[in-house]
């Protein structure tokens, strides 16, 4: 039976949604109060298309000066974070515009979180709560992250840990958000296909927490079935602009919060959680991990047999997947669910397994296992709390 948790919501990103968006940008930026802007992007592909020239020329026009930070990497690093905030400081920057992925705007909400923290941002990711951040605006050229909409940011400690972490604070959202999905039709086949698989992940951990509302509930299904249904669209149509702004919308709803109402908002012990510790240990695409990761998480949640966690997994695969409903034997329902699961992901083109991946390796899953990051219990909580020994299980039945 589900039950109502007390909640909090607040979204307040503006949205520019459509064709030639991001002509508008100085415009945001003024409405926001930005009068010194800083650049935050990766390599050569927003330059390729344009995107650099029109964000360029639109501020230069408007007389709003920037500066630039450039080769963000996926998996964003907290190294070049404190490069930009120093650099940020030192020019006076109060706005950040992230052009580019997710991990451009991760990386823009880490420097944003020191310029008005006096310049420790890494606090917030350790444990501290922030109550203030520097303003943030995002073009995204790719969906997948969700980032541009919601109040997480990860980052990758390659100064210490080796770790990636992660926060969830609604002082975190952007203030605008530019979304043209035109901007996405040069993300090759495997960076769709992947990253489609990030979007349904999002969604995917929420779905998988209890307790919820039957109108979240409803939320959470008709995301999954657009990304679903869409998704290999996008990847054997890349300029099908329909496919492109569905994937869009779906990537932004998917984590600002609208698919979480009324659940546990911290996504520990599921899919993204296991997924960390590939893709900090080995630097591969954070949707191509969870590819491999949410089918296997799945099996691992019913083969545990409480009755909860069936039920909520045969509704999954009824309502995302359109299996026969059974509920005499929501095993068998579930389990075809799975199976639905991982051949709409390989019909993609994304892995489903660590050879595919291309990390399979001796010694790959003590490796795997000692890098988890459990409580002092030694469990991964959540909606199945996961010690090491079910965490090495999971890995395990998808080697190869």
């Amino acid at each position: 039976m589900k039950t109502f948790t007390n909640f909090s919501f607040h979204m307040f990103t503006d949205i520019l949604f459509g064709k030639d968006t991001q002509s508008q940008v100085a415009q945001m930026i003024k409405k926001h109060g930005g009068t010194k802007v800083m650049l935050v992007y990766g390599g050569g592909s927003v330059k390729k298309i344009g995107l650099y020239d029109t964000v360029t020329s639109k501020l230069n026009e408007a007389g709003i000066p920037f500066v630039e930070l450039s080769g963000v990497q996926p998996n964003p690093r907290r190294s070049l974070a404190i490069k930009g905030l120093e650099t940020a400081q030192k020019e006076g920057v109060d706005f950040l515009l992230a052009i580019g992925g997710g991990s451009a705007i991760d990386t823009a909400k880490a420097i944003a979180l020191g310029l008005a923290n006096g310049s420790d941002f890494w606090q917030f990711y350790r444990g501290a709560v922030p109550e203030k951040i520097a303003k943030v605006g995002t073009i995204h050229t790719i969906a997948a992250a969700g980032s541009e909409t919601s109040g997480s940011t990860v980052i990758l400690d390659d100064l210490d840990t080796g770790h990636k972490f992660g926060i969830m604070y609604s002082v975190c959202r952007p203030v605008f958000a530019i979304m043209n999905p035109e901007l996405t039709y040069s993300v090759g086949h495997y960076q769709t296909a992947v990253g489609t698989a990030d979007i349904f992940a999002h969604t995917f951990d929420r779905y998988f927490m209890e307790p919820a509302s039957h109108l979240c509930d409803e939320y959470c299904e008709g995301t999954l079935r657009t990304v679903v249904k869409y998704g290999p669209i996008a990847v054997n149509k890349p300029c099908d602009y329909e496919a492109r702004a569905e994937l869009m919308l779906s990537g932004s709803f998917s984590h600002n919060d609208l698919t979480s109402i009324g659940r546990f908002t911290l996504l520990k012990g599921n899919s993204h959680a296991l997924e960390a510790n590939i893709s900090a240990l080995y630097d591969t695409a954070h949707g191509a991990g969870l590819a491999v990761i949410m089918p296997a998480y799945l099996q691992h949640l019913i083969a545990a047999g409480a009755p909860m966690h069936l039920n909520r997994a045969a509704q999954f695969a009824v309502k995302v997947f359109g299996v026969e409903p059974d509920m005499s034997n929501p095993k068998s329902v579930a389990e075809e669910g799975v199976s639905r699961l991982r051949a709409w992901l390989k019909s993609l083109g994304a892995p489903v397994t660590f050879k595919e991946l291309g990390v399979l390796k001796d010694g790959l899953l003590d490796e795997m296992v000692a890098h988890c990051r459990c409580d002092d219990k030694g469990l991964q909580p959540g909606y199945l709390s996961l010690n090491k020994k079910a965490v090495e299980s999971i890995f395990a039945s998808v080697l190869e």
